[in-house]
């Protein structure tokens, strides 16, 4: 564990990442607003420089939404053949609603599991 972890009990690195919490302390708020991470917690005081999830969460949404929104629109279209008109009104707003949960969701999981492995950007010896 990293940065003073031992004072504080284990927390699930899934239920903290999934509610948006401290990775530390499962207490304070790890976001400000809808996917910035805040500088510190504001309970333990975990810095939280060392979050960079990159783009981990958003290749996942992409393969996650698409292949569910793809799906259930090819569905729709062979079973009712709505117009697509009916499918840009249904598919558009679904697809951003889900991703933007998703996005944030899948976030907190990756810096949450990456404060738990202690996980850093590789580096070479060189001796």
């Amino acid at each position: 564990m990293n940065q003073d972890s031992a004072h504080y009990p284990p927390v699930d690195p899934f239920k903290t990442g999934l509610a948006g919490s401290c990775p530390r302390c499962g207490q304070g708020k790890l976001f400000d607003g809808l996917v910035k991470v805040k500088p510190r917690c504001a309970n333990c005081g975990l810095d939280y420089s060392f979050a960079d999830s990159g783009d981990g969460p958003a290749v996942f949404v992409i393969l996650i939404i698409g292949f569910l929104v793809v799906g259930l629109a090819l569905w729709a279209e062979v079973n009712f053949a709505p117009p697509v008109w009916l499918h840009i009104l249904l598919w558009g707003p679904l697809t951003i609603v889900l991703s933007l949960f998703l996005l944030r969701t899948l976030k907190g999981v990756l810096i949450a599991l990456q404060f738990r492995n202690n996980a850093a950007e590789g580096k070479l010896d060189r001796d």
